[in-house]
């Protein structure tokens, strides 16, 4: 770390233009961080129960669900901490460790679509090499590599932001320790450190974007081949819920990080959306349309004394 690095912690200005809204906005986020925890652990409870779900594409579901548990727990308990009325001040390495965590648990998730996606095309287009193709061990080199490729990508954009020299102005105008905000407060000329991050955040989602399109140009392909309508059907609503989530993955993203005039107020309400309202979401996506997932949820429901015995 440079030793010009004065400053030992940084102070969360929240959301912009919310003054006055903090009893609101601590209720409501609640609410959403609440549902997000209990709505992904049912999925997890759901899955882990039922052999019937001991499938690559249950097994990728379940990791995105541990995702999407942990994902908002990098800037929730912060935010509802200073929503309540305690201390805005975050500690130097709480920034840096906020940063880290959200980057990696994000690209992770980036990752995690695109194997999502191939282990889909794969189901459709070879469906009798499913299961040696999508082996046990090739599950879990890929989900390992998720993670790994996600850490290496964290740790390169955490070390490009706090390398710069940090020895004034400590207010971060934003409700947690991201990019953007952070290289306006460095003591130095952040211009070139901006364009290696902008290529970087952008290029990654990129090309796992692309090889997403890919995975499904040759499914829709394939699925168009199938000459029962049903069969069509079929594979069109096993993949429409994978569409929706990566859609609602990538969209904040475009809009936070690759637009060349940031908007603060814009950017802040894409960011809680990508933080707290799709990975609540992303339950009712996978669970809603998917009979076997809501049959093991009823289960798991009825286990735990939130559903009545059916007779």
């Amino acid at each position: 770390m440079n030793n010009a690095s004065v400053v030992t912690e940084f102070i969360l200005l929240g959301i912009p233009h919310t003054e006055d809204l903090e009893t609101e906005l601590f209720v409501l986020f609640l609410s959403f961080y609440i549902f997000t925890l209990v709505g992904n652990l049912l999925i997890l409870l759901a899955i882990v129960s039922s052999t019937q779900l001991h499938t690559p594409m249950y097994f990728f579901l379940c990791k995105l669900s541990v995702c999407d548990i942990f994902f908002p727990s990098v800037s929730s308990p912060k935010m509802l901490f200073y929503l309540s009325g305690h201390s805005r001040a975050i500690s130097y390495a709480g920034c840096v460790s906020q940063l880290f965590f959200y980057h990696f648990l994000g690209c992770t998730e980036c990752f995690l679509y695109t194997v999502m996606a191939y282990d889909r095309f794969v189901a459709i287009c070879h469906p009798l090499r499913y299961k040696v193709i999508m082996s046990h061990r090739v599950c879990a080199i890929l989900a390992t590599g998720t993670s790994f490729f996600g850490c290496i990508q964290a740790t390169f954009l955490t070390t490009l932001t706090f390398q710069l020299p940090y020895c004034g102005p400590n207010e971060v105008d934003y409700f947690f320790c991201d990019i953007p905000v952070m290289l306006k407060l460095a003591c130095a000329d952040t211009s070139a450190l901006e364009m290696v991050g902008f290529i970087s955040v952008g290029l990654m989602p990129l090309s796992c974007f692309l090889l997403i399109c890919t995975s499904y140009s040759r499914i829709v392909y394939s699925v168009l081949q199938i000459r029962s309508a049903e069969g069509r059907r079929r594979a069109f609503s096993t993949c429409s819920a994978h569409l929706t989530a990566i859609l609602l993955f990538y969209m904040p993203v475009v809009l936070i990080y690759l637009r060349p005039t940031p908007s603060p107020w814009l950017d802040a309400t894409v960011q809680v959306l990508n933080n707290l309202v799709t990975p609540m979401l992303n339950p009712l996506i996978y669970s809603l349309r998917n009979k076997e997932v809501k049959s093991s949820l009823s289960k798991v429901l009825h286990h735990l004394g939130f559903l009545p015995e059916q007779s």
